[in-house]
């Protein structure tokens, strides 16, 4: 189903000097901003009676803007009960720590059962915001923390945050192979030029920056703390894969286990059975989409990955390096 929409107004003092889809996004906050952005795109959108198309073009205030396009309902999906484990919640706002195993949205090979379908059951009226108010998404198996907006104006502040680099997401995870020291990678992403359910870091991918450093390290193996700059999927996984450390447990990028020498036989069994990418979304922060108000939140290390990093210490004092 769909509906045509038009709508008008004049640049306001505050958007002086901004970029069009900006703009728009303050005009008419009641629109996410990809929406927003796809009807400049599309042509839909008019300054002062002339289409432009490029959401980059700044605008001055006072300004007429006419948006004429077709609002195209968005698929609904099954509100379905699920447990959640939910950290923090408001009017605007809630954020969850996602376990392992659970998908984020609705997709090929798995129609329900996901994120989505939770929230959905959790607050019907998510419905009414784009994507169920989901503002960036975790791997199946990777586990932590997630913001999600359940207003369409929370959503467009979290989204231009997130554009903008102002959402602080950190993560912990456990590679292969001793590293002496962190740093930054700056490496672009983008699908894989033959596997095309695989990443992999290509020249004329998008920016992808991700910075690290050392929280311990093993024989084998080190314990990272990690900082999203960009959030490209797979972007973690990828660039620690491109610099030959792929994640203990990621056989899509090279995880395999890789025990070091005489390794006891409970080690051995640790990392043959670790079955997921040892990776969790330790800690966010960001301003409150409303409010301002910074905030923070830092969610505990899962069992799995407890009991991983439990038994390389036991490796690393059962063999003292000379």
């Amino acid at each position: 189903m769909s509906e045509q929409i038009l709508l008008t107004g004049n640049v306001p003092l505050s958007a002086n000097g901004k970029r069009l889809d900006q703009a728009l996004a303050e005009m008419f906050p009641d629109y996410s901003r990809s929406r927003l952005k796809t009807w400049i795109t599309d042509g839909h959108v008019r300054i002062e009676g002339n289409v432009v198309d490029r959401p980059r073009e700044k605008v001055l205030a006072g300004m007429a803007i006419e948006v004429d396009a077709e609002l195209i309902e968005e698929r609904r999906f099954e509100a379905q009960p699920m447990d959640l484990n939910i950290v923090y919640e408001d009017d605007d706002i809630l954020v969850i720590n996602k376990p392992a195993g659970l998908v984020v949205h609705p997709g090929a090979g798995t129609p329900d059962g996901t994120l989505l379908n939770a929230l959905l059951h959790h607050f019907p009226a998510i419905d009414q915001v784009p994507r169920a108010g989901i503002i960036h998404r975790l791997d199946k198996d990777t586990t932590g923390l997630m913001v999600v907006a359940k207003t369409v104006p929370a959503q467009t502040h979290l989204v231009a945050a997130m554009q903008e680099r102002q959402i602080t997401r950190e993560y912990e995870a456990v590679c292969n192979g001793p590293m002496t020291a962190g740093g930054m990678i700056d490496e672009p992403i983008a699908r894989h030029p033959t596997q095309r359910t695989h990443m992999a870091v290509v020249a004329l991918g998008k920016p992808a920056v991700t910075h690290f450093r050392v929280a311990e390290r093993f024989r084998a193996h080190t314990l990272l703390r990690l900082r999203l700059e960009t959030g490209r999927t797979h972007q973690i996984r990828v660039h620690m894969a491109h610099l030959r450390h792929p994640l203990v447990g990621d056989f899509t990028y090279g995880g395999r286990p890789r025990p070091p020498q005489k390794a006891s036989a409970e080690l051995l069994e640790t990392l043959r059975n670790f079955r997921r990418q040892a990776l969790h979304a330790a800690r966010l922060s960001l301003h409150h989409p409303i409010t301002g108000e910074w905030m923070s939140w830092e969610a505990p290390t899962p069992d799995d990955m407890v009991n991983l990093i439990a038994a390389l210490r036991l490796d690393r004092q059962e063999h003292p390096v000379d």
